[in-house]
């Protein structure tokens, strides 16, 4: 079988790697990516090497509308003369309405039904979505996909990404504790919050100065705005790195909500979210005491303080991550019965 893979974010390398890795042990793989900073850059650490069509559109919505349009037409010139038997996306919008219009079963997976405009623009031509058990069938009702067709697995996806992070994690006690701050996705078309990363930043580095504090940026702008409010206080990584190499040195990570914020949480790492992408899977990480919520930077700061510092939380936190981990299923088994039902 030809399987069709279209990857569009750094998540969803990371995501499909592992299947991939295994499927093409009995199947021809066909992966497709664009021209995106984010994913290109975390090639290197990876061992998927997508062919590149068209680009990110940016934050402007005209800007995405007319980058997916031209996309989606470069994308089936390359499809239709390379046909395969099967999609799997993570909701891609263009790689949905490519295999809808050339016939082509497509089986999604999406753990952000908040991502309201991708959904709406690839969910009405999914043959299958495969979610996690704890996002529930009716938040996908308003975008045109029946239940039946709606599959849980009784994982979190983040849990995948870290299954070759788990065994390796190694911290010095004679270097100096490091703090991780992820800002939030600040392209996304979802995003509606104001971010309150700054006065974050700002107090962490007024009540820890002698830590070192690490700032994960996404785009050239948060770069930017980061060194000119801060210089040289924070250490600013703005191209693709390791997730794993960089999570090994982590004593506490400050995150959006979002998938490394689910990382962190589940290697065992003390976790704050921000909460700038509310989420069911924040949600439930924090309901089962695998992260931290807060948006005051006050009550931030002393959180921090509890995660470098008080060993009972340090502790609580990875005996709760190992144990949510060891209860999760295998995708992988679930993806194959799926694709062996159509």
């Amino acid at each position: 079988m030809k399987i069709w893979f279209d990857i569009l974010t750094p998540k969803q390398y990371l995501f499909f790697e592992y299947f991939i890795q295994k499927l093409r042990k009995q199947h021809k793989i066909v992966s497709t990516s664009r021209k995106y900073d984010q994913v290109n850059g975390i090639r290197k650490f990876g061992s998927i090497n997508p062919i590149i069509i068209g680009k990110h559109g940016g934050k402007d919505s005209v800007d995405k509308l007319l980058a997916s349009l031209k996309r989606t037409e470069l994308l089936t010139k390359k499809i239709e003369t390379n046909r395969p038997d099967l999609l799997i996306s993570f909701c891609s919008p263009e790689a949905s309405r490519i295999a809808f219009g050339l016939g082509i079963p497509h089986i999604a997976f999406s753990d952000s039904p908040q991502a309201k405009a991708v959904m709406k623009l690839s969910l009405p031509y999914v043959t299958k979505l495969l979610t996690p058990w704890i996002i529930p069938k009716k938040d996908f009702k308003e975008f045109g996909i029946n239940s039946r067709n709606i599959i849980q697995y009784r994982a979190i996806d983040a849990g995948v990404i870290i299954k070759n992070y788990r065994k390796t994690r190694k911290r010095k006690s004679n270097v100096k504790k490091t703090i991780l701050i992820r800002p939030e996705e600040s392209e996304a078309a979802y995003i509606k919050k104001e971010s309150k990363t700054i006065k974050i930043i700002e107090k962490i580095i007024e009540k820890f100065p002698d830590e070192k504090k690490i700032v994960l940026s996404r785009y050239k702008e948060q770069s930017n705005e980061v060194k000119r409010v801060f210089g040289k206080d924070v250490f600013i990584f703005s191209k693709p790195v390791s997730g794993k190499g960089l999570l090994d040195s982590v004593n506490c990570f400050v995150g959006s909500g979002g998938t490394m914020t689910a990382e962190a949480g589940l290697l065992g790492i003390p976790t704050i979210s921000m909460n700038s992408v509310p989420n069911r899977i924040e949600e439930f990480l924090v309901k089962n005491k695998i992260i931290i919520r807060s948006e005051s930077p006050n009550r931030i700061s002393k959180e921090v303080f509890q995660s470098l510092n008080n060993i009972n939380i340090i502790n609580k936190r990875k005996q709760n991550a190992r144990k949510l981990v060891a209860s999760f299923e295998d995708p992988y088994q679930v993806l194959l019965k799926t694709i062996r039902t159509l």
